[in-house]
């Protein structure tokens, strides 16, 4: 419906710019050189002020609206919802909702027939006076906005400042997504830790949330600082993470030097679209490349030599994950590369430099900022991955530094964590932001790192 709504606004104020522009040309009989601002200003403002309005009504009332209704169903219904607690009460909600406009539900009784009524009853008001608000808040800004066209009229001052909050509201977007990831994460962790140490958290050397609930006649509290150790999780995800670069490193950046230096242009117009084809393989398939193939194969050659190799190994989600990171860094790098300038390679040539000494000694420390930048975002990468070390290196949370054994990431636990229907005021599930504020901190650590790399070299070669 919010979609409908957004289409048929859309096409309202296209018509609108297209009437405004006319307008703007009627009311100085075609002589252009008397409006203070162009045609398309005078189309632009007219579309404006007629969609405006209605579409920040439209936002506001869609996100209220069923808040409103909610609490209106749940006011009629008081008999039916009296008993239930919060994730009761949501269950019959969503039930009832589903009932009332056609989705799949388990099953129904007379209270949630009659929620489900109400449910239609006043989301039908809703929509009739949404309709009406709308529609007025359109015919009252078309017709402001025709009557204000004007030949000295400035629409181009209210285009372009409309313009300009709706450019700063966009980018101030991803700092409030992040302020609010940011304090989500703190505040929950906060939770967590009122329960469980912070000190038992991020150098406990045991992890095992599951045991919270077993173990009868063991309290909580002494459980909780003893099972939540997030060393082994750390430990899993730096072997994972380092055996992924130390694969994905060499032979991205190998690729880049070759496709920017090395490579006619028709191999390069070849290779490097098929090497970034990489990127855009899902990484589920990774994950059963990772369990039917390459683990099998290490297990196999590891039996060879009389050496003992899990089925589920830090190894092949490693080495799978570096193939899925190669073109973060190979098609970044090979940017970044071919940016350096090319008095800087002549220069070097010009004293003699041979190809490989200039590419050394010149255009890979010329293209350091950029490649650490091109490292980072492909470790950020491989840290957040889940998928393969699911499907290739188990759920297990082993402390050792073996890479033939199974071991599980941060990622991956806080994924596990989540699963299923449990209250999120206990300390397993509380844990799973935990995890996120810790791995969130790491990840800030290798960007500020990255920074500081890039700040003090590119002085050096700007």
């Amino acid at each position: 419906m919010f979609w409908t709504y957004l289409l048929i606004l859309a096409a309202l104020a296209v018509t609108a710019y297209f009437i405004g522009r006319s307008r703007s040309g009627k009311v100085v009989d075609g002589d252009y050189s008397k409006l203070h601002s162009r045609p398309s200003f005078h189309g632009g403002f007219l579309a404006i002020v007629t969609v405006l309005p209605a579409l920040a009504v439209l936002v506001v009332w869609s996100i209220a609206a069923p808040r409103f209704i909610d609490s209106a169903v749940v006011s009629q219904s008081v008999s039916a919802v009296a008993d239930l607690g919060k994730p009761e009460l949501e269950a019959f909600l969503r039930d009832a909702r589903a009932i009332a406009f056609g989705g799949i539900v388990g099953f129904t009784d007379d209270a949630k027939e009659q929620a489900a009524e109400l449910f239609r009853t006043y989301s039908s008001y809703s929509t009739t006076g949404m309709n009406i608000v709308l529609a007025l808040l359109v015919a009252l800004g078309f017709v402001y906005g025709f009557r204000k066209i004007a030949p000295r009229m400035r629409a181009r001052h209210v285009v372009e400042r409309t313009t300009m909050v709706f450019l700063a509201a966009c980018s101030a977007v991803a700092i409030v997504t992040t302020i609010g990831i940011v304090l989500s994460l703190i505040f929950e962790s906060l939770m967590f830790f009122r329960q469980v140490p912070v000190f038992d958290f991020i150098f406990g050397t045991h992890w095992s949330p599951q045991s919270a609930f077993e173990g009868a006649g063991v309290e909580a509290s002494d459980v909780n600082s003893e099972i939540f150790g997030a060393i082994p999780l750390l430990v899993g995800t730096m072997l994972i993470t380092a055996i992924a670069i130390l694969v994905a490193a060499p032979v991205g950046l190998l690729s880049a030097i070759y496709l920017s230096d090395y490579a006619s242009q028709p191999v390069r117009a070849v290779a490097k679209p098929v090497l970034e084809i990489l990127a855009g393989i899902p990484t589920v398939v990774y994950g059963f490349f990772a369990a039917l193939t390459v683990a099998p194969a290490f297990r196999g050659f590891g039996e060879g030599l009389g050496m003992s190799v899990s089925s589920e190994s830090a190894l092949a989600a490693g080495v799978v994950m570096g193939i899925m990171i190669i073109p973060f860094v190979s098609s970044l790098s090979d940017d970044v590369i071919n940016s350096v300038p090319q008095s800087l390679r002549d220069g070097s040539a010009g004293l003699g430099a041979t190809k490989s000494e200039t590419i050394r000694k010149v255009v890979l420390p010329a293209a350091l900022p950029g490649i650490v930048s091109a490292l980072i975002l492909a470790i950020s990468r491989a840290i957040g991955e889940t998928m393969i070390v699911v499907m290739a290196a188990g759920l297990a949370a082993n402390l050792t530094v073996n890479p033939l054994e199974a071991v599980t990431t941060v990622t991956v636990q806080i994924v596990t964590l989540l699963i299923g229907d449990q209250e999120f005021d206990s300390a397993k599930t509380l844990a799973a932001f935990a995890l996120g504020l810790l791995l969130f901190c790491i990840t800030l650590l290798l960007n500020i790192i990255a920074l500081r790399v890039v700040q003090k070299y590119r002085e050096q070669y700007d």
